[in-house]
């Protein structure tokens, strides 16, 4: 428990950062006064712009910015879900770059099905629960195809066929679902949030890889590229072994795991570099982290001459229950990134953030938060909130972290919507920001090129990898926004460097020296998130966004499939010119 791309194409790209934190060409503000503001339930309105004097004469300077957004959020939550591109999951929701873009037309917007001997478009689908693609570093590099995005039907259906032994007609199949997208006829709870609240359009995965590195990126701006520096002895050579940096999905170095058969299999290297968890301990790291710190000693130093007060954190994840032993059924434990780092998990001081997730609601329930934290949820791989799929074909996918195979879109946002819930009913709420993100693309169709940044062991771009969504729920949230300012899974450790003024992790002594080999949380070119917070609502000069608006009654929430239309999240899919109104009529959707 927790102590008392490249954007293609940047629309006045040339305003000064003063003008960019309240630029509607950043960030499209189809609504700015809330979800009532002249719009009636269900209907949809055009993203307007601003000009760029508008933006100029309306933005307060950086500095203050910064200022009034630490006054009123103290409380970060991030509900860190799995594997869904952008386009998956909002390629047809209004004013995103989506598939009705020219940018779509000229990126893999058609596809070539060699087994089925035809193209393939996008194509909506209206199923909670599909089988699992391939989202490896080397499947998504392929698919990616040098930024032509044209290669997930192909790569697909030959990897499957070539390499796996599948047979042409399910690997078709897995092909096909590559090219499928949701929208709030399935996630209805997820579109909501994203019409009321922000839509970033230009998050990419940091790294070309699955979930572990998406993970560690998250709270290290890196896999390891410090590490592999540092001790070339461990860089990756392949997929299928440990290696620096992470780019695949070996569990932890150290306990506790799933099973027993886990316990004895082979596991990652212990990561050695610096982390948020380090630096959110500001001079307490010194205190609580004293075992495995050979690699962040100097870091451990220039956070204690620094002198910050510790901003809390807490890591809650699904099926972690006590902690001991090897017997944890829902846990994944190459999901728990905190648990891969040496100084982290064999120091009490350090350890103690980890949790279960039940115990979060108890901890809220309990209003047990400190003035300022930082929250990590994680859900897993079979909810224990004894909810089904509505699909009775699927009753045996029970989690609730959106990562296909094992996990049903429906049951995911549901736990999204109860954790946002229960912010939303707390005395939280006012000083808090809830962050949606997901870890990896899964292998899906995504039309924009990733930004490319330093090369990895094997020659290519470590990333970015294809996009994934971002949504931003906060009482300072630009409400019906979207926006583009480009960045990636290290845009949260910017964010938080600039919430709560903490050393960039580049910046610290041990992991400066080996740049652009590390941390990416000082690259201008990476979002900090901030385009996502409103202005005149951090100054006091329009109200915050109630809480009512980001609540789902728990009889919505907690019924499958939810009761909830398009028309009553506030939001109608566009039509895609081109693509498909329903799945080909030979897609079968398997199940697992």
């Amino acid at each position: 428990m927790i102590p008392s791309r490249r954007r293609t194409t940047l629309v006045c790209s040339a305003l000064t950062l003063t003008a960019i934190l309240g630029a509607p060409s950043l960030l499209r503000a189809a609504r700015q006064a809330g979800p009532a503001a002249g719009l009636r339930a269900g209907q949809s309105a055009a993203p307007a712009k601003l000009s760029a004097s508008t933006a100029k004469s309306s933005a307060p300077t950086r500095d203050q910015f910064i200022a009034n957004l630490r006054s009123h959020v103290h409380h970060v939550f991030v509900i860190y879900q799995e594997n869904r591109s952008f386009d998956s999951y909002f390629g047809s929701f209004p004013g995103a770059d989506n598939l009705a873009t020219a940018e779509a037309r000229a990126h893999g917007f058609r596809q070539w099905d060699a087994i089925g001997k035809t193209w393939i478009v996008p194509f909506p689908l209206r199923a909670a629960d599909t089988l699992d693609a391939d989202h490896s570093r080397e499947a998504l590099l392929a698919k990616s195809d040098h930024g032509k995005m044209d290669n997930f039907v192909g790569y697909e259906e030959t990897n499957l066929v070539n390499t796996s032994g599948a047979s042409p007609q399910y690997a078709r199949q897995l092909g096909l679902l590559t090219m499928a997208h949701e929208d709030c006829h399935t996630i209805p709870f997820l579109w909501m949030y994203a019409h009321r609240f922000a839509l970033y359009d230009h998050i990419f995965q940091a790294m070309y890889g699955p979930s572990t590195p998406g993970n560690i990126d998250l709270i290290a701006g890196q896999t390891g590229l410090t590490q592999a520096m540092r001790h070339p002895n461990q860089k990756s050579k392949d997929e299928n072994s440990p290696g620096e940096p992470v780019i695949d999905d070996e569990d932890p170095h150290f306990p506790p795991y799933d099973t027993a058969k886990a316990a004895q299999a082979t596991h990652q290297y212990d990561q050695t570099y610096a982390t948020l968890m380090l630096s959110l301990k500001g001079r307490d790291a010194g205190k609580d982290a004293k075992v495995d710190t050979g690699d962040v000693k100097d870091d451990i130093g220039a956070l204690a001459r620094l002198n910050h007060q510790a901003v809390p954190w807490a890591w809650y994840q699904e099926g972690f229950g006590n902690g001991q032993g090897n017997n944890h059924p829902a846990y994944i434990p190459h999901h728990n990134a905190p648990q891969y780092f040496g100084y982290i998990r064999q120091n009490p001081g350090m350890w103690n953030g980890i949790h279960d997730l039940l115990d979060f609601f108890s901890m809220m329930q309990n209003r047990q938060l400190p003035a300022q934290s930082v929250v990590f949820v994680k859900g897993g791989s079979a909810n224990p909130f004894g909810w089904k799929p509505a699909n009775p074909d699927a009753r045996n996918i029970l989690g609730d972290d959106d990562h296909p195979g094992y996990s049903d879109s429906q049951l995911s946002e549901a736990l999204v919507a109860k954790i946002v819930n229960t912010v939303a009913r707390s005395p939280y709420w006012n000083d808090s920001a809830i962050i949606v993100l997901w870890d990896d693309s899964e292998g899906f169709y995504d039309h924009v090129p990733p930004p490319q940044f330093e090369p990895c062991p094997d020659k290519n771009p470590c990333g970015d990898g294809p996009r994934v969504p971002l949504i931003l729920i906060s009482p300072w949230a630009r409400s019906g926004g979207v926006a583009s300012d480009p960045g990636d899974h290290v845009s949260f450790a910017k964010f938080l460097d600039v919430l709560f003024n903490l050393p960039p992790l580049a910046s610290l002594p041990d992991e400066k020296p080996y740049l652009p080999q590390g941390p990416r949380d000082t690259l201008p070119q990476l979002t900090d998130l901030l385009g996502g917070f409103d202005p005149a609502r951090l100054a006091g000069r329009r109200v915050p966004i109630p809480a009512a608006d980001a609540e789902i009654p728990d009889s919505v929430a907690n019924k499958f499939p939810p009761p909830m239309t398009c028309s009553q999240a506030g939001v109608e899919p566009i039509p895609i010119p081109g693509g498909l109104l329903a799945p080909p009529k030979d897609f079968t959707n398997p199940l697992p």
